[in-house]
Protein backbone atom coordinates (compact mmCIF):
# COMPACT_ATOMS: atom_id res chain seq x y z
CA UNK A 1 0.00 0.00 0.00
CA UNK A 2 2.57 2.32 1.32
CA UNK A 3 4.91 1.50 -2.23
CA UNK A 4 1.57 2.16 -4.52
CA UNK A 5 0.86 5.50 -2.70
CA UNK A 6 4.43 6.24 -3.53
CA UNK A 7 4.30 5.84 -7.13
CA UNK A 8 0.72 7.52 -7.12
CA UNK A 9 2.36 10.91 -5.33
CA UNK A 10 5.57 10.16 -7.80
CA UNK A 11 3.67 10.22 -11.39
CA UNK A 12 1.56 13.35 -9.99
CA UNK A 13 4.85 14.80 -9.48
CA UNK A 14 5.99 14.50 -12.62
CA UNK A 15 2.70 15.32 -14.24
CA UNK A 16 2.91 18.53 -12.06
CA UNK A 17 6.35 19.24 -13.25
CA UNK A 18 5.37 19.36 -17.15
CA UNK A 19 1.76 21.23 -16.03
CA UNK A 20 2.64 24.24 -13.84
CA UNK A 21 5.55 25.67 -16.60
CA UNK A 22 3.04 25.02 -19.35
CA UNK A 23 0.03 26.55 -17.25
CA UNK A 24 2.74 29.55 -16.59
CA UNK A 25 3.31 30.12 -20.23
CA UNK A 26 -0.43 29.95 -21.74
CA UNK A 27 -1.23 32.95 -18.96
CA UNK A 28 1.57 34.76 -19.50
CA UNK A 29 0.57 34.42 -23.56
CA UNK A 30 -2.90 35.32 -22.30
CA UNK A 31 -1.63 38.41 -20.57
CA UNK A 32 0.30 39.74 -23.49
CA UNK A 33 -1.90 39.56 -25.74
CA UNK A 34 -4.90 40.74 -23.89
CA UNK A 35 -2.43 43.96 -23.42
CA UNK A 36 -1.66 44.41 -26.61
CA UNK A 37 -5.52 43.70 -27.61
CA UNK A 38 -6.82 46.81 -24.50
CA UNK A 39 -3.72 48.79 -24.72
CA UNK A 40 -3.54 49.08 -28.61
CA UNK A 41 -0.36 48.67 -29.27
CA UNK A 42 1.37 49.20 -32.24
CA UNK A 43 2.45 46.14 -34.03
CA UNK A 44 5.82 48.15 -34.58
CA UNK A 45 6.28 48.39 -30.83
CA UNK A 46 5.10 45.20 -29.39
CA UNK A 47 3.66 42.43 -31.48
CA UNK A 48 1.09 40.18 -30.15
CA UNK A 49 1.67 36.41 -29.77
CA UNK A 50 -0.24 35.34 -32.78
CA UNK A 51 1.85 37.33 -34.94
CA UNK A 52 4.67 36.16 -32.79
CA UNK A 53 3.75 32.87 -34.26
CA UNK A 54 2.78 33.27 -37.54
CA UNK A 55 6.17 35.36 -37.95
CA UNK A 56 7.75 31.77 -36.39
CA UNK A 57 5.92 29.73 -38.72
CA UNK A 58 7.10 32.13 -41.96
CA UNK A 59 10.41 32.00 -41.19
CA UNK A 60 10.52 28.14 -40.12
CA UNK A 61 13.15 26.81 -42.29
CA UNK A 62 15.93 29.78 -41.75
CA UNK A 63 14.74 29.25 -37.56
CA UNK A 64 15.27 25.82 -37.46
CA UNK A 65 18.61 25.72 -39.20
CA UNK A 66 20.21 28.74 -37.18
CA UNK A 67 18.62 26.96 -33.88
CA UNK A 68 20.91 23.16 -35.26
CA UNK A 69 24.02 25.54 -35.35
CA UNK A 70 23.28 26.96 -32.32
CA UNK A 71 22.37 23.96 -30.37
CA UNK A 72 25.70 22.17 -32.05
CA UNK A 73 28.14 24.62 -31.35
CA UNK A 74 26.46 25.00 -27.72
CA UNK A 75 26.82 21.56 -26.92
CA UNK A 76 30.17 21.02 -28.73
CA UNK A 77 31.48 23.59 -26.29
CA UNK A 78 29.79 22.24 -23.31
CA UNK A 79 31.19 18.80 -23.90
CA UNK A 80 35.05 20.12 -24.21
CA UNK A 81 34.03 22.11 -21.41
CA UNK A 82 32.89 18.84 -19.05
CA UNK A 83 36.23 17.05 -20.36
CA UNK A 84 38.76 20.47 -19.39
CA UNK A 85 36.51 21.31 -16.01
CA UNK A 86 36.39 17.49 -14.77
CA UNK A 87 40.38 17.20 -15.34
CA UNK A 88 41.21 20.80 -13.56
CA UNK A 89 38.74 19.58 -10.71
CA UNK A 90 40.41 16.11 -10.43
CA UNK A 91 43.83 18.71 -9.77
CA UNK A 92 42.48 21.50 -7.81
CA UNK A 93 41.40 18.21 -5.48
CA UNK A 94 45.10 16.84 -5.62
CA UNK A 95 47.02 19.93 -3.99
CA UNK A 96 45.72 22.84 -1.47
CA UNK A 97 48.98 24.42 -3.10
CA UNK A 98 47.54 24.02 -6.51
CA UNK A 99 44.24 25.52 -6.18
CA UNK A 100 45.32 28.01 -4.19
CA UNK A 101 47.57 29.45 -7.04
CA UNK A 102 45.39 28.40 -10.04
CA UNK A 103 41.69 29.24 -9.09
CA UNK A 104 42.07 32.69 -8.67
CA UNK A 105 42.37 32.29 -12.78
CA UNK A 106 39.72 29.42 -13.40
CA UNK A 107 37.40 32.79 -12.01
CA UNK A 108 38.72 34.84 -14.92
CA UNK A 109 36.79 32.83 -17.19
CA UNK A 110 33.37 34.16 -15.77
CA UNK A 111 34.40 37.24 -15.57
CA UNK A 112 36.32 38.38 -18.87
CA UNK A 113 33.97 39.76 -21.20
CA UNK A 114 33.53 38.04 -24.51
CA UNK A 115 33.96 41.24 -26.17
CA UNK A 116 37.47 41.77 -24.85
CA UNK A 117 38.46 38.30 -26.28
CA UNK A 118 36.54 38.28 -29.34
CA UNK A 119 39.51 39.85 -31.10
CA UNK A 120 41.62 37.18 -29.83
CA UNK A 121 39.43 34.57 -30.76
CA UNK A 122 39.31 36.24 -34.14
CA UNK A 123 42.90 36.57 -34.71
CA UNK A 124 43.83 33.09 -33.81
CA UNK A 125 40.94 31.03 -35.18
CA UNK A 126 39.02 33.15 -37.44
CA UNK A 127 35.35 33.70 -37.58
CA UNK A 128 32.98 30.41 -37.64
CA UNK A 129 31.72 27.87 -36.04
CA UNK A 130 34.69 26.66 -33.80
CA UNK A 131 35.35 30.14 -32.88
CA UNK A 132 31.40 30.32 -31.29
CA UNK A 133 32.15 27.18 -29.41
CA UNK A 134 35.40 28.15 -27.93
CA UNK A 135 32.96 31.20 -26.32
CA UNK A 136 30.75 28.62 -25.20
CA UNK A 137 33.15 26.53 -23.82
CA UNK A 138 34.89 29.49 -21.95
CA UNK A 139 31.81 30.54 -20.36
CA UNK A 140 30.39 27.23 -19.05
CA UNK A 141 33.64 25.80 -18.18
CA UNK A 142 33.75 27.55 -14.28
CA UNK A 143 30.53 26.23 -13.17
CA UNK A 144 31.76 22.59 -13.35
CA UNK A 145 35.29 23.26 -12.13
CA UNK A 146 34.16 25.11 -8.56
CA UNK A 147 30.87 22.64 -8.63
CA UNK A 148 33.40 19.24 -9.11
CA UNK A 149 36.35 20.55 -7.49
CA UNK A 150 33.86 21.18 -4.35
CA UNK A 151 32.03 17.76 -4.61
CA UNK A 152 35.65 16.29 -4.50
CA UNK A 153 36.50 17.94 -1.34
CA UNK A 154 33.40 17.04 0.44
CA UNK A 155 34.61 13.51 1.12
CA UNK A 156 34.04 12.25 4.52
CA UNK A 157 37.09 12.32 6.17
CA UNK A 158 36.23 8.54 7.86
CA UNK A 159 36.04 7.25 4.81
CA UNK A 160 39.64 8.74 3.94
CA UNK A 161 41.02 7.89 7.05
CA UNK A 162 39.97 3.91 5.83
CA UNK A 163 40.87 4.05 2.80
CA UNK A 164 44.61 5.15 3.90
CA UNK A 165 44.86 2.53 6.48
CA UNK A 166 43.95 0.12 3.68
CA UNK A 167 47.10 1.58 1.98
CA UNK A 168 44.65 2.80 -0.64
CA UNK A 169 47.00 5.17 -3.41
CA UNK A 170 45.51 8.72 -4.13
CA UNK A 171 44.58 7.44 -8.10
CA UNK A 172 42.79 4.62 -6.08
CA UNK A 173 41.01 7.60 -3.50
CA UNK A 174 39.99 9.89 -5.86
CA UNK A 175 38.40 7.22 -8.47
CA UNK A 176 36.99 4.69 -5.99
CA UNK A 177 35.77 7.18 -2.91
CA UNK A 178 36.10 11.18 -3.93
CA UNK A 179 34.89 10.51 -7.83
CA UNK A 180 31.50 8.63 -6.62
CA UNK A 181 31.05 10.39 -3.98
CA UNK A 182 31.20 14.09 -6.03
CA UNK A 183 29.01 12.81 -8.75
CA UNK A 184 25.55 15.13 -7.69
CA UNK A 185 28.27 18.06 -7.37
CA UNK A 186 29.49 17.26 -10.93
CA UNK A 187 26.11 16.47 -12.40
CA UNK A 188 24.75 20.08 -10.70
CA UNK A 189 27.65 22.17 -12.44
CA UNK A 190 27.00 20.55 -15.76
CA UNK A 191 23.32 21.33 -15.46
CA UNK A 192 24.46 25.05 -14.63
CA UNK A 193 26.91 25.00 -17.93
CA UNK A 194 24.17 23.81 -20.03
CA UNK A 195 22.62 27.41 -19.66
CA UNK A 196 25.90 29.03 -19.94
CA UNK A 197 26.88 27.51 -23.58
CA UNK A 198 23.97 28.40 -24.84
CA UNK A 199 24.30 31.52 -24.12
CA UNK A 200 27.64 31.75 -24.52
CA UNK A 201 26.87 30.45 -28.21
CA UNK A 202 24.53 33.26 -29.16
CA UNK A 203 26.79 36.12 -27.75
CA UNK A 204 29.33 34.56 -29.38
CA UNK A 205 27.39 34.98 -32.54
CA UNK A 206 27.19 38.26 -32.46
CA UNK A 207 31.40 38.71 -31.48
CA UNK A 208 32.92 35.69 -33.21
CA UNK A 209 30.67 34.23 -35.78
CA UNK A 210 30.03 34.47 -39.50
CA UNK A 211 26.62 35.75 -40.87
CA UNK A 212 25.93 32.75 -41.76
CA UNK A 213 25.84 31.43 -38.08
CA UNK A 214 22.69 30.59 -36.08
CA UNK A 215 20.09 32.15 -33.62
CA UNK A 216 22.84 35.28 -32.42
CA UNK A 217 23.40 36.45 -36.16
CA UNK A 218 19.47 35.54 -37.02
CA UNK A 219 18.96 38.18 -34.35
CA UNK A 220 21.66 40.69 -35.63
CA UNK A 221 19.69 40.19 -38.83
CA UNK A 222 15.93 40.98 -37.84
CA UNK A 223 17.00 43.07 -35.60
CA UNK A 224 18.78 45.29 -38.44
CA UNK A 225 15.18 44.85 -40.42
CA UNK A 226 13.51 46.15 -37.59
CA UNK A 227 10.39 43.26 -38.06
CA UNK A 228 10.00 42.86 -34.70
CA UNK A 229 7.47 40.17 -34.90
CA UNK A 230 10.57 37.86 -36.44
CA UNK A 231 12.91 39.00 -33.61
CA UNK A 232 10.33 38.72 -30.86
CA UNK A 233 10.12 34.62 -32.60
CA UNK A 234 13.90 34.30 -32.71
CA UNK A 235 14.89 35.13 -29.43
CA UNK A 236 11.72 33.47 -27.95
CA UNK A 237 13.44 30.11 -29.88
CA UNK A 238 16.52 30.93 -28.54
CA UNK A 239 14.67 31.41 -24.73
CA UNK A 240 13.17 27.75 -25.82
CA UNK A 241 16.89 26.41 -27.02
CA UNK A 242 18.24 26.89 -23.51
CA UNK A 243 15.17 25.48 -21.79
CA UNK A 244 14.95 22.31 -23.85
CA UNK A 245 18.93 21.74 -23.19
CA UNK A 246 18.20 22.30 -19.43
CA UNK A 247 15.18 20.20 -19.24
CA UNK A 248 16.71 16.77 -21.30
CA UNK A 249 20.34 17.27 -19.51
CA UNK A 250 17.45 17.73 -15.86
CA UNK A 251 16.10 14.57 -17.02
CA UNK A 252 19.02 12.44 -17.76
CA UNK A 253 20.48 13.86 -14.70
CA UNK A 254 17.49 12.60 -12.55
CA UNK A 255 18.33 9.09 -13.82
CA UNK A 256 21.82 8.90 -13.41
CA UNK A 257 21.19 9.94 -9.63
CA UNK A 258 18.57 7.21 -9.07
CA UNK A 259 20.10 4.54 -10.70
CA UNK A 260 23.15 5.58 -8.76
CA UNK A 261 21.94 6.59 -5.79
CA UNK A 262 18.11 6.20 -5.30
CA UNK A 263 17.54 9.70 -5.20
CA UNK A 264 16.38 12.98 -7.21
CA UNK A 265 18.43 15.91 -7.92
CA UNK A 266 15.78 17.88 -4.43
CA UNK A 267 18.35 15.02 -2.41
CA UNK A 268 14.78 12.84 -1.39
CA UNK A 269 14.55 9.23 -1.83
Amino acid sequence: MTQRSSSTDADIGRVMNIAAPLVVLLLLATIWHLAVEWCQISPVLLPGPLAVLQAAWKIRESLLAATVRTAVAALGGLLVSCLAGTLTAFLFSQSRLIRRALYPYAVLLQTVPVIAIAPIIIVTLGRGFLSVSVVACILSLFPIITSTTTGLLQTDAALEDLFRLNGATRWQTLLRLRVPGALPYVISGVRIASGSAIVGAIVGEFFVGSSESGLGALIQRKSASLVLSELYATVITATLLGTVVFSLISLGSEFVLRRWFGMSLSGRP
